[in-house]
């Protein structure tokens, strides 16, 4: 290592030093120019309300977070890479693939979501080409996932189910030879564009993600006690007549559709050794669902 790299990785470590020993919270909890914000209102922190976290996050790096909601001012992402809500001068400005008002955003309300934007690069969609566009089909989804599922050399896996939101296709994907779930999807609605759905998929699963905070093997959270716990969290937070029904059991983690009035009213994930819930906030309304045989 030379002395111009050692210098370099010197002055990153004093600033991280720097940022950490300048956190300090107050009477109501939030971190005022602290490096990462607060889980309530982060002011001028590095990732304004953290990094996934919710609340109102201004001159923040990441805005009010990483994936989370709110309205996020001046951040790099704005109101977060992929979450909606209103986001004021952010790079992504309502998000990367959220859907919600966008305003001086390099791509304004979302590189693959809907809504309305100002100043943005990219319009509402990426060059924005999605306003007047055509939806693709649930059936042409399929076709999408197949062909992804062939050229990714995931020859093992198939598809399970495909819900259609308005923000996207959703698909749960199973293994053959197991018929356990393995992954989840989602599609571009307009150009049938497929990748890795963010949050539990990435950042859970033990099996099929790079990327998983979670490295014990067995499963300490019964999909009985998935489904207890996804209800109280429900009714925690204040969602009148939405339940949980069964959960899908993915490597180290369980995802469960959430039920209103007879329909599915979105999706949450239960941590299978911890029981922390992640909240699918990124989905939409429900428009209809394919089951594959």
């Amino acid at each position: 290592m030379n002395v111009k790299t050692i210098a370099i990785v010197a002055a990153i470590l004093v600033i991280i030093g720097a940022g950490i020993a300048m956190a300090r919270p107050n009477s109501e909890n939030n971190f005022w120019n602290s490096m990462m914000g607060g889980l309530n209102n982060g002011i001028n922190g590095m990732m304004g309300s953290g990094m996934m976290g919710t609340g109102n996050g201004n001159s923040g790096m990441m805005g009010s977070g990483m994936m989370r909601t709110g309205d996020g001012n001046g951040g790099m992402m704005g109101s977060g890479m992929m979450g909606a809500g209103n986001g004021n001068g952010g790079m992504m400005g309502s998000g990367m693939m959220g859907a919600g008002n966008g305003n001086s955003g390099m791509m304004s309300s979302g590189m693959m979501g809907t809504g309305s934007s100002f100043e943005g690069c990219g319009g509402s969609g990426t060059a924005g080409v999605f306003n007047d566009a055509t939806p693709i089909t649930i059936d042409q989804a399929e076709a999408s996932i197949n062909t992804y599922l062939e050229n990714t050399g995931k020859t093992g896996l198939e598809i399970a189910e495909i819900i259609e939101f308005d923000n996207h296709f959703y698909a749960g994907i199973k293994e053959k030879s197991t018929d356990n779930y393995a992954i989840e999807l989602l599609v571009n609605r307009y150009t049938g564009s497929v990748f890795p759905e963010m949050g539990p998929n990435m950042m859970w699963n033990t099996k099929y993600s790079h990327m998983n905070w979670n490295t014990q093997g067995t499963d300490t959270v019964t999909e009985e006690q998935a489904i207890e716990i996804a209800q109280k969290y429900l009714d925690t937070a204040a969602q009148p007549g939405t339940e949980v029904e069964g959960a899908d059991a993915f490597y180290g983690y369980y995802t469960l559709e959430v039920i209103k009035d007879g329909n599915v009213y979105g999706m949450l994930s239960v941590n299978a050794n911890t029981g922390a819930v992640w909240y699918h906030n990124w989905h939409g309304t429900f428009i209809r669902i394919l089951e594959v045989e």
